[in-house]
């Protein structure tokens, strides 16, 4: 494997006073070197789905009409040895306590972020991280997320985070891989809260494929060393952080 590798990121209902219950932060990453060939072998799925090009693969996008194409892509990423996937899964925001821990949202939020790449991050390789777009803050949270892991790394040299990179989802591939994937642990994660009538049967579907193919319920942490489907249930006092 290369020794630089990027790190895809992206995440859902982050915001403190979003109403949602659910949170989650995911992260897709291969070898820097593999990025092109991965890119051109989800470029030539939407052509052989008569898809174009520039068809942004969304988890908000998956229906019963593209679920074919999309249960390819679930299976692209099983077969490729060189695609890996982490999701942070915070299953009730409402239970944070920052009060208590004397800590902002925004400082939990950085937090998080640590937890979900920590296990990800190898001190003898390095890395270049892009996180999708969201808000008009992200310039802001992307310059404080590279201190915040370099520090922890002792990276004072910054050789190890080599950057930390905004970028807009429709331009990156493998940002709409994290979307997806995301989306599905996310989608698992709402069900309790959702009435039953409102389920999608694509994205059923789909989730039913992930399932399958990682042999993991999705509604449970994996073990540490797991690094093909890497999922993380944490909960307020893990971390020391609430």
């Amino acid at each position: 494997m290369s020794d630089l590798v990027n790190i895809y990121c992206d995440e859902s209902c982050h915001l403190e006073n979003d109403h949602q219950k659910v949170m989650v932060l995911g992260a897709v990453w291969c070898p820097q070197d593999k990025v092109r060939e991965i890119g051109q072998r989800l470029k030539d799925f939407k052509s052989r789905h008569a898809l174009s090009s520039e068809f942004e693969i969304k988890w908000s996008k998956v229906g019963s009409k593209k679920t074919d194409f999309y249960k390819d892509i679930i299976d692209y990423f099983f077969d490729d040895d060189d695609l890996h996937f982490r999701a942070l899964i915070i299953p009730d925001k409402d239970k944070l306590d920052h009060k208590t821990y004397r800590q902002s949202h925004d400082d939990w939020y950085y937090k998080m972020y640590f937890e979900l790449l920590k296990v990800i991050i190898d001190p003898k390789k390095s890395y270049k991280i892009y996180l999708d777009i969201k808000d008009t803050r992200s310039a802001a949270k992307m310059a404080k997320l590279h201190e915040i892991l370099s520090n922890a790394h002792y990276d004072f040299s910054m050789s190890i985070i080599k950057n930390v990179v905004c970028v807009r989802s429709e331009q990156v591939p493998l940002i709409q891989l994290a979307d997806l994937l995301l989306g599905a642990v996310s989608y698992k994660a709402r069900m309790p809260y959702q009435n039953s009538q409102f389920t999608n049967a694509g994205k059923q579907l789909l989730i039913k494929r992930i399932v399958e193919r990682s042999g993991y319920s999705l509604t449970k942490t994996t073990l540490l060393r797991e690094q093909k489907f890497n999922l993380f249930f944490w909960r307020p006092g893990n971390g020391g952080s609430g």
